[in-house]
């Protein structure tokens, strides 16, 4: 911007019969207000090549029990000219990193499995919104895997951006998400299908079906494990940081509904020995919970422990949900009602999974994905030989992004 502009735009901002609000960004003037944009601060804890800036947004949103809250977001702007029309949009919704405020993506490191997707976006012409989600990074608890926060987090984030740059964006945008941000991208889906802007979502691994997962299906896939670690096929204590893992995410779910019902008595699931632990996943003020890093590796020692102070025992037999967990009313609501894709979603569905995943088994989002399908909606499943619940993601990144601009072309 030439001096003379600059001039004119400090003496336009300085006057007082003016109703807006004025900012040099990319010669952008802003009005001076919005209805979810709060501001926006320069994200410091990272860099990513193909980016131009990265800053933290914060907005406002309708938390669960819809009062008015405010959450944050990353924001990532290419280095690649703006399109004569506009930016588009691609809305990352980021996979299970805790419940305290210190696990938001915008107070941490980029998780480098997101580098990768998120380099070949940015390098492709797209602006990435990624939201922290209602409770993290923000005060207030976390409802984890809540269907309706997942969706309004993503929606309102890209609400926000798009109003606060309104003479710089298309309109138009796209979900992404990973484990619980797959489980968020169709939850997206669903709730944003009414916009005429929104395109389309991707899902890989999407987080489904927890309490069938726990029950009849990570016992056998355990068993499993159990004899390949006898056997020396895999490294000892595999299966217990495996049951860990699915722990960690029952412990996440089960404090998270108390952010909508703040008396749900959620150690009543729970064994006397793991309840320590999975108070430990709330914290002692909701905004101070420890995250999966951390989380997943105390139930791990506690299960190992288990195991050694009672012979003939195995890591099945850790004492850590209640027979019949999913019984209990409250529990029994939030799995049927925090289900993905159990509805009609009329944009077009990418599902990535990983035929090695232990996490969320691949016939569970094989079933997912033919039922969305069998509801009439367009969805493109692509199961990956060999992969984990991380990789497959990582391992698709060209097809991910093929999908987007097949969907909604940067240029």
């Amino acid at each position: 911007m030439s001096a003379w502009k600059k001039t004119l735009l400090a003496f336009a901002c300085s006057s007082a019969l003016l109703l807006t609000a004025c900012n040099d960004d990319n010669d952008h003037v802003a009005v001076d207000r919005y209805d979810s944009y709060l501001t926006e601060t320069t994200y410091t804890q990272d860099s990513v090549i193909a980016a131009s800036r990265i800053n933290v947004m914060q907005y406002t949103m309708p938390s669960v029990t819809g009062q008015p809250i405010t959450a944050s977001a990353l924001v990532f702007t290419p280095r690649t000219p703006r399109p004569k029309d506009g930016w588009r949009v691609v809305v990352w919704e980021h996979g299970t990193v805790g419940s305290g405020d210190q696990c938001a993506p915008s107070n941490n490191q980029l998780n480098p499995r997101f580098r990768i997707l998120a380099e070949s976006l940015l390098a492709a012409g797209y602006v990435i919104v990624a939201p922290d989600y209602e409770g993290l990074g923000e005060k207030g608890i976390h409802p984890y895997l809540n269907l309706k926060s997942a969706a309004q987090s993503a929606i309102y984030a890209q609400k926000a951006y798009q109003e606060r740059y309104a003479s710089q964006v298309k309109g138009t945008w796209m979900s992404v998400g990973q484990s619980q941000g797959g489980h968020a991208s169709l939850a997206t889906a669903e709730y944003a299908q009414t916009d005429a802007n929104y395109l389309g979502a991707v899902a890989a691994a999407p987080a489904s079906s927890l309490g069938y997962i726990i029950q009849y299906i990570a016992p056998n896939l355990l068993k499993d494990v159990l004899l390949a670690e006898s056997a020396g096929l895999v490294e000892k204590g595999t299966a217990a940081a495996g049951y860990a893992e699915l722990l960690a995410y029952a412990a996440y779910v089960t404090t998270g509904i108390r952010a909508y019902q703040p008396n749900f008595d959620y150690k009543a699931v729970f064994h006397p020995r793991s309840q320590p632990l999975v108070e430990a996943a709330l914290g002692t003020t909701g905004d101070n919970g420890l995250c999966l890093d951390e989380l997943g590796p105390r139930f791990t020692d506690d299960i190992l422990q288990y195991v050694a102070e009672n012979p003939g025992k195995t890591v099945l037999d850790y004492p850590a949900l209640i027979e019949d967990f999913d019984q209990n009313p409250v529990i029994a609501a939030f799995l049927a009602e925090n289900q993905p894709a159990t509805k009609y979603i009329s944009k077009p569905v990418m599902i990535v999974q990983g035929k090695l995943d232990a996490a969320v088994p691949y016939v569970v989002t094989e079933q997912l994905a033919e039922d969305l399908t069998a509801k009439g909606s367009e969805v493109e499943l692509h199961l990956v030989e060999g992969a984990g619940h991380t990789q497959a993601i990582v391992l698709k990144t060209k097809e991910i992004v093929e999908f987007i601009q097949q969907h909604m072309p940067a240029r």
